[in-house]
């Protein structure tokens, strides 16, 4: 939400005109709109920000779904929820944008009441996902938002290193052995050595500063998060 406590939305779209006749509508009803003609163009206005995305597929260089994947790679942005707005209707187009990660998808034409209706539909939906933060000292972590900042300043995890402090956050004191975390945080179906664990630890902990010291190493069991 904006300083006003209005949703955020951004329009993806690369017609001129379908941007100002949705950012016009969604606009009147309260919402405070965002609109790019590209992908790339969508990238530089800080998705992140964002509550909800409107996407189209058939654009450029860079396509919606494929917009749609790199937003939902990126931990910042990959809870936002975003709705397609296409021409494309195949039950195939459905199901990979469905499977991409999208929340909606609408087929062009439509109508701006039906807009509106899927907009607010999804938008309720999530705000029944509490944003509960996890915090120790200077960390503060939104695992809905995958998330995390350090003394206030936003810092970019890998996945695996999100859900390693995801763990660690959710339980201080607690010591998790290499298995542990492996099982926890690593598909199933892939090996990983103990030395892997290590390794994404020590990257982990060069990131928190200066609040590194606090992921500990108990010789012979594990790690652990503690003062």
């Amino acid at each position: 939400m904006d300083t006003n406590g209005k949703y955020r939305v951004l329009i993806v779209d690369d017609e001129p005109d379908i941007c100002d006749i949705l950012s016009y509508n969604l606009t009147k009803e309260g919402y405070s709109v965002g609109t790019a003609n590209s992908a790339e163009e969508a990238l530089s206005c800080k998705p992140a920000s964002f509550d909800l995305i409107l996407l189209d597929v058939m654009m450029g260089k860079i396509s919606g779904f494929r917009l749609a994947s790199m937003l939902k790679e990126d931990p910042a942005t990959a809870s936002i929820p975003i709705i397609f707005l296409t021409a494309k209707d195949t039950e195939d187009d459905t199901v990979t944008g469905l499977e991409i990660g999208a929340d909606d998808y609408i087929t062009k034409p439509f109508s701006i009441r039906e807009v509106l209706a899927r907009v607010q539909v999804v938008l309720r939906r999530y705000e029944k996902t509490p944003e509960e933060t996890l915090s120790f000292k200077g960390l503060v972590m939104n695992p809905v938002r995958k998330s995390l900042s350090v003394d206030g300043k936003n810092v970019d995890l890998t996945r695996i290193e999100f859900e390693i402090l995801h763990l660690l956050l959710s339980s201080p004191g607690t010591v998790f052995s290499r298995q542990d975390l492996i099982a926890a945080v690593w598909p199933k179906d892939v090996e990983i050595l103990d030395r892997t664990v290590d390794v994404n630890i020590t990257r982990l902990r060069k990131k928190l500063a200066p609040y590194s010291a606090c992921i500990h190493t108990r010789s012979g069991y594990g790690y652990y998060l503690g003062e």
